[in-house]
């Protein structure tokens, strides 16, 4: 799941309200809380003045939240460069194909995902595995894949068990408003969910997630896509925190903090297994 964006977005931006959230306030909650305390942002969707950035949710500011990953226009700042690391050559077919074969031979996945598509969508997103050190790189990888092993179990499930009862429609999110006749359930190696997901996601990929979300459950280097581009959006610029950042940045609300223990060690047994696949350190940090 990919909701937990939100949390991290009111942590950042307002840390005078990060210790009074409980673990029981909803979604809809944070949402209008958000909405309230964004005493920094001049305008939503921008129209910033000329000092100020527009961050890649649509409000003006100058901090590293506003002026940093996924930065619209303004005076954003730098990324850090590229290392010379090739995917390619980590992501191994032995290293892909030893996760999707443990798989079922019937699961809807075999067939669908591939080391293909995976380097095919990743011609769209140069960094992703690709800052830092040599290990940073290899740390990175192993992380992804953990959290795709999770979510897909190995691959095997294209689309969220039972997604299409239930309701992915944040009416709050207004920029990104729910077709009716549409399901914003889980999809993909991520497991892509919600509207304010699949809108923004469409418009930087280049297909319509509002209106034609199911195309993340019918096209392998879209579905890729998707998940890189949430990964680089909202998991990659908490990384360097350790592999607990990113069960935060992915699935938080629902796990971390004691939700549920017992999906946290799932993901970080994927992770220390495929680092030590990859010949690297794990680093600290691993929980939530």
């Amino acid at each position: 799941m990919t909701s937990s964006w939100f949390l991290h977005i009111l942590s950042t931006n307002s840390k005078m309200l990060t210790h009074t959230i409980s673990k029981s306030i909803s979604l809809v909650t944070i949402l209008l809380v958000l909405q309230a305390f964004h005493y920094t942002s001049k305008a939503q969707n921008c129209g910033c003045s000329s000092e100020l950035c527009c961050s890649q949710f649509g409000f003006c500011g100058n901090t590293s939240d506003y002026c940093g990953v996924g930065c619209q226009q303004g005076p954003c700042f730098a990324p850090p460069p590229a290392n010379g690391v090739s995917v390619a050559e980590i992501v191994t077919p032995d290293f892909f194909n030893g996760i999707i074969s443990q798989s079922e031979s019937s699961c809807a996945g075999n067939g669908f995902y591939s080391r293909g598509a995976f380097l095919e969508a990743l011609e769209s997103y140069s960094r992703f595995g690709r800052v830092g050190s040599t290990d940073d790189s290899r740390r990175e990888i192993a992380a992804f894949f953990a959290h795709v092993t999770h979510e897909t179990g190995h691959f095997c499930y294209i689309e969220e068990i039972d997604g299409a009862s239930k309701d992915y429609c944040d009416e709050n999110a207004t920029r990104y408003p729910c077709n009716p006749n549409k399901g914003y359930y889980g999809r993909g190696p991520i497991q892509l969910s919600w509207n304010f997901n699949y809108g923004p996601a469409g418009t930087a990929i280049g297909f319509d997630g509002l209106n034609a979300p199911e195309t993340v459950a019918t096209d392998p280097v879209i579905s890729f896509k998707t998940a890189l581009w949430y990964w680089t959006n909202r998991v990659q610029p908490v990384i360097s925190q350790g592999f607990g950042a990113t069960i935060r940045a992915i699935n938080g609300a629902l796990e971390c903090d004691g939700a549920n223990t017992a999906t946290v060690q799932a993901r970080v047994r994927y992770y220390t297994d495929y680092c030590r696949q990859l010949g690297v350190d794990p680093g600290n940090n691993l929980t939530c």
